[in-house]
């Protein structure tokens, strides 16, 4: 296990999503993908952001809060899985927004070649549940903690 790279325990199928997508529409996307998140692309397919189910339960509680006037500071959208009617109650077609206005506009990129090692440590002192691998500047794959998590269910 010493020697394995991002290229070793990454998954080569990545799927993105548009940054001018609806919520609504990206809500139904990963829910039918079973994903919590994906990188976004822009109309050229250049790598512009991240964005997740979190984000969007953090934007709806953001929204509901003003109308509200209430705190969304107890929310703790990551504490459970989203399923496809939790995001229904959501309303999430008369937000108005686009993944682009809730995505984080940043995305971690990491090396095909980075040790496993180098890509745990910075999975964990960056509290990220995604890294994207690139070669020469360009997206060939994503890394998730379970993807190193199976590397020790693979030494059993």
């Amino acid at each position: 296990m010493n020697n394995l790279t991002a290229k070793d325990v990454m998954n080569p199928k990545v799927l993105s999503v548009r940054d001018d997508m609806t919520l609504h529409e990206l809500a139904t996307f990963l829910t039918e993908n079973e994903i919590s998140g994906a990188p976004v692309l822009d109309g050229c397919g250049k790598l512009v952001g991240v964005v997740s189910l979190t984000d969007i339960a953090l934007s709806e509680a953001e929204r509901a809060a003003i109308e509200h006037e209430q705190s969304p500071s107890g929310l703790n959208p990551w504490k459970k899985r989203f399923n496809r009617e939790d995001l229904s109650g959501l309303h999430l077609e008369e937000s108005g927004l686009l993944v682009r206005d809730i995505m984080t506009p940043a995305a971690y990129t990491i090396p095909e070649a980075l040790a496993v090692s180098e890509i745990a440590k910075t999975m964990v002192a960056g509290r990220l549940h995604r890294l994207l691998v690139t070669r020469d500047h360009h997206l060939v794959g994503i890394v998730t903690p379970f993807d190193l998590l199976n590397l020790l269910l693979q030494e059993e």
